[in-house]
């Protein structure tokens, strides 16, 4: 595994976030014994299915599309949201978080560099919504991925401009960066880097 480092570049503490989604219990079992706590996986069956074998000290992540039908089962089992990727989904999520009285910690997905096939809300939709009050939740960071073959220049870019956006709104969590290119996401200011593939090989 590539060492991450525990500051970015700003100074601040970076947590590491255990990305399991193809992994079986036993593998995060052996994790979980090594001080891991937090997991984050991308379907909701999977999350149902393996928060029952853990102990309570776990604090799950969900990273995957949320459907709007399947909101309110993943406000159930997971306590941080990294992919809520529209104002309609935030309403959603407002409306089940009240009838369920749950908090949970909401990160905005941003797509910072336009592309078409990358969920998220653009910038501009981003201070918008961010300006927008809520009655039962309030979104703690901000999340963006990064286009696949971006060179380092754009990916500095992209988490830099993300990281910039946030500050200039008062947030203080990024959700940026994952296995291939997390020193550069540290590097830019990130505060959570989702790793699943340099944890296993």
């Amino acid at each position: 595994m590539r060492r991450i480092s525990e500051e970015n570049g700003f100074g601040g503490k970076i947590k590491v976030l255990a990305v399991t989604k193809t992994q079986s219990v036993q593998v995060m079992r052996q994790l979980y014994d090594a001080g891991v706590r937090e997991f984050a996986e991308n379907r909701i069956a999977a999350l149902e299915e393996k928060i029952p074998q853990f102990p309570d000290d776990v604090v799950w992540h969900f990273i995957g599309k949320v459907q709007s039908n399947k909101v309110r089962k993943v406000l159930k089992a997971a306590k941080v949201v990294h992919s809520v990727d529209s104002l309609e989904l935030l309403l959603r999520i407002d409306r089940i978080s009240g009838e369920e009285k749950v908090s949970p910690e909401l990160y905005l997905e941003v797509n910072v560099s336009g592309e078409e096939s990358k969920s998220g809300v653009t910038p501009q939709e981003a201070r918008e919504i961010l300006q927008t009050p809520f009655a039962n939740v309030r979104v703690t960071g901000l999340m963006t991925m990064a286009p696949n073959g971006a060179s380092d220049g754009e990916l500095k870019e992209i988490f830099s401009s993300l990281r910039r956006l946030g500050e200039s709104l008062g947030v203080t969590e990024f959700s940026m960066g994952m296995s291939n290119d997390s020193h550069i996401a540290a590097a830019c200011g990130s505060t959570t880097v989702r790793i699943g593939t340099a944890l296993f090989v």
